[in-house]
């Protein structure tokens, strides 16, 4: 059977449809299987095994409590605190990575001395090991660390920055530190798209540049924000190993992390707990980039295509 497409000038071109043997569809299968059954071992099987979990006693007894273990969870204070701290932490150090990112490349796309170098020393920190990150923040946050040998020379008291309430902004600067440049090089990326015709008819209509940022180059960004958005999301979550290296298994107060809950619980065998933390937070992960994908959607619904 043959697909017929009419062409711009009118004419008819014929394809035809091809078949696949069974030998071919035989091969097809046996390339997918390797994939498909590691996406079922490691992906689907461990799914369906933590909600069977979350759902009863204890491994020996295995009978089964409903939701048991997610009332005795949402009452548990060590979830709590982390919980509060996780989502403290995201919603100050995802929405910068975004704004001071974008900030950057809108200035970066400008032509502007040095350019290229300032773009390699903002993607520098993606080369620099976890271990190395770790030793440069002791050296600089520690108790007898650069920062308070400055602020003693300055006249000031020293603080224990990593056992004290300014913590989470130790944390914070790191992330921003490690991230901004990836983030920035994928908004340069599509500025860089936008169409110019667009931007030349905006100008020739006396559009001031804040009006051309934030009518057409803000609306174009949009699937581009929602990307870095979701990524710095998902990072914010990983900030965990740098913390964990700082400050070992117990950190201070407002350092302790969903991350850190689910290791320790780990630790102790805690299976149904750990099970009940790891879907309640899948769940509102799915809400949380549900929520950003409906902003985009709306957002941006007017430059797709």
């Amino acid at each position: 059977m043959a697909k017929v497409f009419t062409t711009d000038d009118g004419k008819e071109i014929k394809v035809k449809k091809r078949h696949h043997s069974k030998n071919e569809k035989i091969a097809e299968y046996a390339f997918l299987a390797p994939s498909l059954i590691g996406l079922m071992i490691f992906f689907i099987l461990p799914f369906f095994v933590i909600i069977y979990y979350s759902g009863i006693d204890n491994i020996v007894n295995a009978e089964f409590v409903g939701l048991d273990n997610f009332t005795a969870l949402l009452h548990n204070s060590a979830f709590l605190d982390a919980a509060k701290n996780t989502a403290t932490f995201s919603a100050i150090a995802v929405p910068l990575a975004v704004v001071i990112s974008l900030i950057m490349a809108v200035i970066l796309e400008k032509e502007i001395p040095m350019r290229s170098q300032f773009r390699t020393f903002f993607l520098s920190p993606m080369m620099v090991p976890v271990a190395s990150v770790v030793l440069i923040w002791q050296v600089l946050f520690d108790h007898h660390g650069v920062i308070n040998e400055v602020v003693n020379f300055f006249g000031g008291t020293a603080t224990d920055w990593l056992e004290s309430d300014y913590s989470q902004l130790v944390i914070v600067i790191l992330f921003l530190w490690k991230n901004l440049g990836y983030n920035m090089i994928l908004f340069m990326s599509a500025l860089n798209a936008i169409p110019k015709d667009v931007l030349e008819v905006a100008t020739l209509d006396s559009a001031s540049v804040l009006q051309q940022f934030r009518y057409i180059k803000l609306r174009y960004l949009s699937s581009t924000i929602l990307f870095v958005a979701i990524m710095s999301l998902i990072n914010s979550f990983k900030v965990f190993r740098e913390v964990y290296l700082l400050t070992g298994d117990y950190p201070y107060d407002k350092l302790y992390m969903l991350q850190h809950f689910m290791n320790n619980t780990f630790q102790s065998l805690n299976y149904q707990k750990l099970s009940a933390a790891a879907i309640i937070m899948a769940l509102v992960m799915c809400v949380v980039i549900g929520a950003l994908f409906y902003v985009e959607n709306w957002y941006g619904r007017d430059v797709e295509g």
